[in-house]
């Protein structure tokens, strides 16, 4: 593992960026002042994967090793592994299609984790399986795991098609007589807290949540008690007020008593760390802010969010979508899509830059972004 760390480091290390973080994480040249935030990129989790995926390739040097999906959101580090010989499976629909493996190949489970049924499939074709899922995820699933065994509904806060929150609401049915629903936003929330409430259409209801409610869900009996849970990449605020207003509603039901309903802290650390150096590093002023990871990074889209309440944000993959400083290629998180914004970098001028970086973004991405957006600037490096 030494070595794989090694090898790993060397793919993806930044000397800029290690300079501007002994800095203090503030680092000048010429008119323009460079401020990092307190913590960014890659997490403990994130790393751990890569390196068992590295070691993976060593350990099994002639034997084809493939993915279940993207190990982690970030297509410059599954561009890497992929050029080790690391496929990834296909997906047919929302799984991955397993028919190709065989019991010879190496399967590596991603960050996120797996599905139970994925899980039990893998076992059975007897796959060597490497597993990387972050230990704040398995907390996670030991927390919904505890609500099935207890006639415990779980209401997860977190995306329905992300492969983390498929695979927490899988653990969710228990020994199969759990239930779950999923809502993303508050909206969703208060849709359930006003069922809880006040009881409601149940086919209306069902059919707004047809796609995030376990098999079998009933409003009208799987709300007697419940449990919030959450993707561990969410926004932790927003997370916070889900089960402010869920325990809320319970209690206006039950009359003030709250013996049916529980929620539990699984807001992954890291993700609460890289929320929490953004916030502090907008207390000054920012000129421009480049956020910098994959584009279906939940925890890097929740800093966009962050960074876009207090000015000009851009969502950028890597320095490649740096045309020049009139165009700059971004990521729209209303649109869901990449969009182009001109004249988006002054120059001849004072700037000051604030950067950061999702959970699955390498410093050596961050640094390319860095110097790209300073020889725009016409800065010496």
């Amino acid at each position: 593992m030494a070595r794989v760390q090694q090898e790993v480091e060397a793919h993806y290390r930044s000397a800029l960026v290690e300079r501007i973080r002994a800095a203090g994480g503030i680092w000048q040249t010429g008119n323009t002042v460079v401020r990092l935030a307190r913590q960014f990129g890659f997490c403990y989790g994130v790393e751990r994967a890569i390196d068992l995926a590295y070691a993976a390739r060593k350990v099994f040097p002639n034997q084809r090793i493939f993915v279940l999906g993207e190990i982690i959101h970030n297509p410059d580090v599954n561009q890497q592994l992929a050029d080790m010989g690391i496929s990834t499976l296909s997906r047919g629909g929302e799984n991955p299609d397993l028919t190709p493996l065989t019991p010879d190949d190496v399967i590596i489970v991603p960050a996120f984790g797996a599905e139970v049924a994925t899980m039990r499939v893998i076992e059975e074709i007897g796959c060597h399986i490497v597993d990387t899922t972050c230990g704040d995820v398995m907390s996670v699933w030991r927390r919904v795991r505890q609500n099935a065994s207890q006639g415990v509904t779980s209401i997860i806060h977190g995306k329905s098609g992300h492969e983390e929150t498929r695979a927490t609401a899988s653990r969710a049915l228990g020994a199969g007589d759990g239930h779950y629903l999923i809502v993303l936003n508050l909206e969703e929330t208060d849709l359930v807290c006003d069922f809880i409430r006040n009881g409601g259409n149940r086919s209306q209801f069902l059919e707004r949540f047809a796609a995030s409610a376990s098999p079998g869900f009933d409003p009208e009996k799987h709300f007697a008690r419940v449990g919030v849970a959450n993707q561990t990449t969410m926004l932790r605020g927003e997370t916070e007020e889900i089960q402010r207003r869920v325990r809320e509603a319970i209690q206006d039901r039950d009359g003030g008593i709250t013996d049916n309903f529980r929620f539990f802290d699984t807001i992954c650390g890291a993700t609460q760390e890289r929320q929490d150096a953004l916030f502090e590093m907008l207390k000054q002023p920012i000129d421009v802010m480049l956020v910098v990871g994959g584009y279906n990074s939940s925890n890097t889209s929740h800093l966009v969010e962050i960074a876009a309440e207090k000015g000009p944000t851009y969502f950028v993959r890597n320095a490649a979508c740096i045309d020049s400083a009139e165009s700059i290629r971004h990521f729209d998180l209303h649109t869901r899509g990449e969009v182009v914004t001109k004249d988006w970098l002054p120059l001849n001028t004072n700037l000051v830059v604030g950067v950061t970086a999702g959970a699955s973004c390498p410093n050596n991405l961050i640094e390319e972004v860095i110097l790209r957006m300073l020889t725009l600037r016409g800065e010496s490096v």
